[in-house]
C-alpha cells in the first residue's frame, strides 16, 4: 500500500512540474571556478622585470561550451568597477556561439572592490600579468584549446588587453609558451607611450570605442594605431559616434552620466623612461593619481545601438580567428 501511495503521489508531482523553457541560449553545460597564482606589482616592477612582488591568489569563472573535445576561449578582463554586467553579456554571446570563456576576477583576490576612485590601488599594468597567468593555467585545461584562446578586456582590463600584445612583456612575463588567438580591447586607456610598443603580437588587435568616450578618449588610441602604422603594423579600430565609456553594460543608463569621483587620465600624457619610470610628460616628473592632469568627472553610459553592432562584429571576428565557419 505504501508502494501505490508513492507511485500515485510521484506521478502527480512529475505531472505538476511546470514545462522547462525553450530558450537555452546562453547557457552551458559546466561551470568551474579555477584558481591561479600571480603577483602584485608596482608598474615599474613589471616594467623591469622585477618578480619580488606579493604574491596573490587569483580565480574566474570558466563556462565550457562543450563538453566534446578541446574547445575555442574567450579570457574576458573587467575593468575598474570590477565584474560588470557586460561580462555577462559578452559570456552569454560566446556561448551561444559554442566558445567557452574565462571571466578572470583580478580584484578579490587581493582584497580590492574598485579602483574607479583611487586608481593607485593597483598598478594599472598588474592585470596583463594575471591574463598571461590564467593563460598558462587554461592552456593545460582538457576542455581548452591551446591554440584558440583569445583575451578581450574592458578598460582597465581593456588597457591589459591591448598591452599584453607587446612582445617585450611577452618575454618578461608569459610563460605559457603560447601566444592569443586575437587581441580584443574594449575603450582602453591608450595615454602611455611604452618602451617597444610598436613590436607586438602577430596575433590580430581590434580595438572598439565611442567617439564622445570621455573616460579614455579614442583619439589617443586612433593616435598609437597611427604610431604603429608608420612601421608597417596595423591594428584594426572600430569606433562608434554616439557611444560613451562602458558603452556594452546594459545596466547603465542609456545615456551619459557622470561617474562621481572616477579617476580619468584622459589629459595626461604619460611615458616610460628607462628602469620603468612612467613620467608625466608635463611635469618631467614620475607620474602619481595625484598630478594635476588627472581629472574626476568621467562619463559612462550604455549605448543599446553600438553595442547591437558591435555583438556580431566580435562573433564574426572570432569565428574566423577561431576557425569556426
Amino acid at each position: 500500500m505504501i508502494r501505490a501511495a508513492f507511485a500515485v503521489t510521484s506521478s502527480l508531482l512529475v505531472f505538476a512540474l511546470p514545462a522547462l523553457a525553450d530558450d537555452t541560449t546562453g547557457l552551458v553545460p559546466r561551470t568551474e571556478i579555477l584558481s591561479f597564482a600571480s603577483l602584485t606589482l608596482s608598474d615599474q616592477q613589471f616594467l623591469v622585470g622585477d618578480t619580488s612582488g606579493t604574491s596573490v591568489t587569483l580565480a574566474g569563472e570558466l563556462r565550457i561550451a562543450k563538453l566534446t573535445g578541446p574547445q575555442p576561449l574567450v579570457i574576458l578582463m573587467h575593468g575598474s568597477g570590477g565584474i560588470a554586467a557586460n561580462i555577462g553579456l559578452w559570456q552569454a554571446d560566446l556561448a551561444a556561439l559554442g566558445i567557452s570563456s574565462f571571466a578572470l576576477d583580478g580584484f578579490s583576490g587581493r582584497g580590492i572592490t574598485q579602483t574607479s576612485t583611487n586608481q593607485a590601488l593597483l598598478g594599472r599594468l598588474n592585470f596583463i600579468l594575471d591574463v598571461y597567468r590564467a593563460l598558462a593555467v587554461l592552456a593545460k585545461h582538457p576542455r581548452v584549446d591551446p591554440q584558440r584562446i583569445a583575451l578581450m578586456g574592458f578598460s582597465r582590463g581593456g588597457q591589459a588587453a591591448l598591452y599584453a600584445s607587446l612582445k617585450r612583456f611577452h618575454e618578461m612575463w608569459n610563460k605559457s609558451g603560447g601566444d592569443f588567438a586575437a587581441y580584443l580591447p574594449f575603450y582602453p586607456d591608450c595615454s602611455t607611450t611604452f618602451i617597444g610598443d610598436t613590436e607586438l603580437s602577430p596575433s590580430p588587435i581590434h580595438l572598439f570605442g565611442g567617439t564622445v568616450d570621455d573616460y579614455n578618449p579614442i583619439a589617443k588610441c586612433k593616435a598609437y594605431a597611427e604610431r604603429l602604422k608608420s612601421v608597417g603594423r596595423e591594428i584594426a579600430i572600430t569606433e562608434y559616434p554616439n557611444a560613451s565609456h562602458a558603452f556594452d553594460n546594459p545596466l547603465l543608463p542609456d545615456h551619459p552620466f557622470v561617474a562621481n569621483g572616477g579617476q580619468t587620465v584622459r589629459n595626461c600624457v604619460i611615458r616610460e623612461e628607462p628602469h620603468g619610470i612612467l613620467i608625466d610628460a608635463q611635469t618631467g616628473q614620475p607620474f602619481t593619481y595625484a598630478d594635476p592632469c588627472v581629472e574626476l568627472t568621467p562619463h559612462l553610459g550604455f549605448d543599446p545601438e553600438a553595442t547591437s553592432q558591435v555583438r556580431p562584429v566580435v562573433a564574426s571576428l572570432l569565428k574566423s580567428v577561431f576557425k569556426l565557419e
